[in-house]
């Protein structure tokens, strides 16, 4: 018996009503939970209508407020102790990823993460890790921990999307630059964007353009728009 925390959060089914096809599994950020980024799935399901999105709950309790889930403590916000929190959640995402794509009878080519800030850490670093190759990464308002690890550490290169917005008070917009840039180095396909004017969130233009990267990722054709009479 493994002695991980187990995850849950709320999901979506897919919205053509048969069974999944593709698992889209969402992280959210420190201080929030699975409901921050469910919101994201009818979206995402409007190019992915044969996908199940799931948003699990961080495994801890947000030390910092009485309510919300952490993946990792950011008591200290040293890159030392990101790294380390980073490294201690790891496991606990990739045993929930283990699990989910059993149970629906799926293989990581039918996965994407989608993350947002502490959950985009965990994303990068999980998905990049996973010995058989993701069809995709979305990463947004966070940071690429421990580049330096890549070489000796990645193995497998799914393709990334990475978006942060210039205002961004939270998590520093340099970083999106540090990160592409890094991935990029170690061979990873990397779209990335900075959004003018937006803060430690998400806008329009982030949730477009995750719906343009998911339906590249799986190969499904996007929404012709209609004529209009």
């Amino acid at each position: 018996m493994s002695e991980l925390p187990e995850l849950s959060g709320p999901t979506q089914e897919p919205a053509s009503g048969g069974p999944a096809q593709q698992l889209v599994i969402m992280c959210h950020g420190v201080g929030a939970d699975g409901h921050d980024l469910i919101g994201l799935a009818p979206y995402f399901a409007k190019v992915l209508p044969d996908a199940k999105f799931m948003a699990p709950n961080a495994p801890y309790a947000f030390d910092q407020a009485p309510f919300g889930h952490q993946w990792f403590s950011i008591g200290d916000m040293s890159m030392a102790t990101r790294l380390a929190g980073t490294q201690t959640a790891a496991p606990i995402l990739d045993d929930f990823i283990d699990e989910q794509l059993a149970a629906h009878g799926l293989s990581e080519a039918q996965l994407a993460l989608v993350g947002f800030s502490q959950g985009t850490m965990l994303s990068l670093h999980v998905g990049l890790r996973r010995t058989q190759q993701l069809a995709g990464i979305i990463g947004y308002s966070g940071i690429l921990i421990g580049p330096e690890l890549l070489a000796s550490e990645m193995k497998s290169r799914p393709p990334v999307l990475l978006m942060h917005g210039d205002t961004d008070d939270i998590v520093p917009p340099e970083n999106l630059g540090l990160a592409a840039a890094a991935l990029q180095s170690a061979g990873v396909h990397v779209r990335h964007e900075m959004r003018p004017g937006l803060g430690h969130g998400l806008d329009e233009g982030c949730i477009m353009a995750g719906m343009d990267f998911l339906a590249g990722c799986f190969g499904v054709p996007l929404p012709q728009p209609q004529p209009t009479m």
